[in-house]
Parts: structure tokens; sequence; C-alpha cells
């Protein structure tokens, strides 16, 4: 399996600051559009645009973004409409229904045996199985955190790691550790229950709770991180949008020999002070290129909870496409 970290570059003629506004949209909101419909990441700077994803999407993608340059530079003024009808002629939902078999990838611990379902799925469990640093973005329900854990147990279990790290930055709804009651513990552990019930049903309660006592699984909230350099062990960095572009560096750099790190994160969830940049958009920028990374990007076809919820995700994405217009 191949997993595409390098950039797809286009560079669109001409370099005019009117016409490049048309096509990215209102505050990008057309580039946000193709994001969430194809599952891929587009950063840009003037008349250069890097597309982050699976190879064929991303090339689909690029010669997409040139169509609607063309239709730019004769007078179309670009809508959320006219780039829905243009993904939609483009064929490149053909590409995405391109489903494999993930009988090859089981995961399998002591309690359960978990099937990755669908391509970018079982991308993401061989990315993580073969890479030191992975990155899974995309929405909620996408089996990012769920598949992370599952490979950290099966990592633990067949004694590849000596502990498991779960690690998430607390800044939902404004809230600070100092404010909220309890010993460390007891303040993070609300924000880590999805990491908990993951382990609880791949484990066993009791089992999980033995393996706190001896610290082979341990809690710790993004800032206890710093200073320290973690060998032998596998990491989950949970909600990584809320962490800033020097919590993020910080905590890559904890890495040691033997370890595994696993960074999840969705980029239209951030949590962060206003104008404070997200350390996980960062990173799709500045690592692609690195050796040794694999980013993983899911999208609301990938949502395996309750069909509802898929739905839900869609709804939200067109809402926010059409620039907040029902």
């Amino acid at each position: 399996m191949n997993i595409h970290t390098e950039p797809f570059q286009v560079k669109l003629e001409p370099n005019d600051s009117q016409q490049l506004a048309n096509l990215c949209g209102p505050f990008d909101a057309h580039l946000r559009q193709i994001e969430k419909r194809l599952g891929i990441t587009i950063n840009n700077r003037g008349n250069a645009f890097h597309l982050i994803g699976e190879s064929s999407i991303v090339r689909s993608a690029g010669e997409l973004l040139q169509q609607l340059y063309q239709e730019v530079k004769r007078g179309t003024h670009l809508t959320a409409d006219i780039i829905h009808l243009s993904l939609q002629d483009s064929g490149v939902d053909a590409l995405l229904n391109d489903e494999a078999d993930g009988n090859d990838f089981l995961i399998t611990t002591r309690k359960k045996t978990i099937k990755p379902r669908g391509k970018n799925q079982i991308d993401y469990v061989q990315a993580v199985r073969a890479h030191d640093i992975n990155f899974g973005v995309g929405p909620a329900g996408t089996g990012k955190t769920y598949l992370a854990v599952a490979c950290a147990v099966e990592a633990l279990d067949q004694e590849l790691v000596r502990r498991i790290l779960l690690v998430r930055p607390a800044v939902e709804a404004g809230e600070k550790l100092g404010f909220l009651p309890g010993d460390l513990s007891q303040k993070i552990d609300p924000y880590l229950r999805p990491l908990y019930d993951a382990l609880y049903e791949m484990i066993g309660f009791e089992r999980v709770e033995k393996l706190i006592e001896k610290n082979i699984i341990e809690v710790a909230p993004l800032a206890y991180m710093r200073g320290r350099t973690l060998n032998e062990s596998f990491i989950i960095l949970d909600e990584s949008q809320n962490t800033t572009t020097e919590q993020m560096k910080m905590f890559l750099t904890r890495v040691g020999f033997g370890s595994t790190v696993v960074v999840t994160g969705d980029i239209t969830q951030v949590d962060l002070p206003h104008r404070t940049t997200s350390g996980l958009r960062h990173v799709l920028d500045v690592l692609p290129h690195v050796e040794g990374i694999s980013f993983t990007h899911f999208s609301s076809r990938d949502v395996v909870r309750h069909p509802l919820v898929q739905r839900i995700v869609e709804a939200y994405e067109k809402y926010e496409a059409d620039g907040g217009k029902s």
C-alpha cells in the first residue's frame, strides 16, 4: 500500500489577485468546499497551490482548479453551487468510491478483532504500522482515534512497545485545567473519555485499570510532554487541531527510539482563541515532504457511526460551504 505524503503542486497563471480571490472564494470557502468533498488539504500562497492527499485524487483536484481558473478568466463569478456542479462533472467521485478489502489488515486485540472499513481506514492502519509518525485528519466518526487505539493495543500485546501514552490538549469550551476540580488524572480524564472507552472495549475495564496503575498506560495533558523523550512507546495525540504551532513542534520532537506516534484531529473543529494558528493545519503545510511521516485524510464518506451522523456531517459541510446559507 502506498501512502502519498508529498503534495501535488499547481501554479495558476496569470498571478492576478482578483481572479485568485474569485477562485478561492470569501475566506477560502471554495477551497474548503473542495477539501471537504474530496478528503484532501489545499494550501496556497498567491497562485501556487499545494494539494495533499491520495495521489489520484489530488491530481484530479489540480485539474479541477485549473478548469475553474479558466472559467474565472472568462469572467465567471464562482459560487458554491458552481463548485458543487464542477465537482460532480469532474468524475472524481468514481475515484473516491474505490473500496478496498480490509481482511488483510485486521487488528487483533485480546477481546476483539477490528476490521478497517474502506480504503482510507485500510491506508491509515497500514501507515501506522509502517511509519514512526502518522497523522489522521478528518471529521468525527471516521474511526481515526478508535483505530489508533486499536493499533496501540495490538503493539502492546505483541510487545512492540512497552507502554501507551494518551495525550490531549484541554482547551474545549475555554476551560483551563487549573480551574477544574480534582487531581491531574481527574482533570484530564473527561477529555480523554473516547480513548478510555476504546481501551475498555479492547482490553477490558479491570486490565486497563491495572495497566494504568503500573504506568504502562499513561494519561497526560499535552503540556506535561515538555522536556521528555519517549522511547518504546505508542503515543496518541487526540484533538490535535487544538494545539498551537509551538505545542505541536514540542510534541513531535519528544519522539524517541522504538516509538510510534499517531496524531488525530479535525481542522474544521478548532477551539483555539481567535487568530491562533492550529498546529495541525500548520504541519499539513510544513511536514508533507518529510520522509517517514504519513498523512491519511478522511471525509464524511468515511463516517462509520450511525448513518444519521454521516448525514449530519454532510449537512454541516454543505451549510459551511454555502457560506452559512440554508
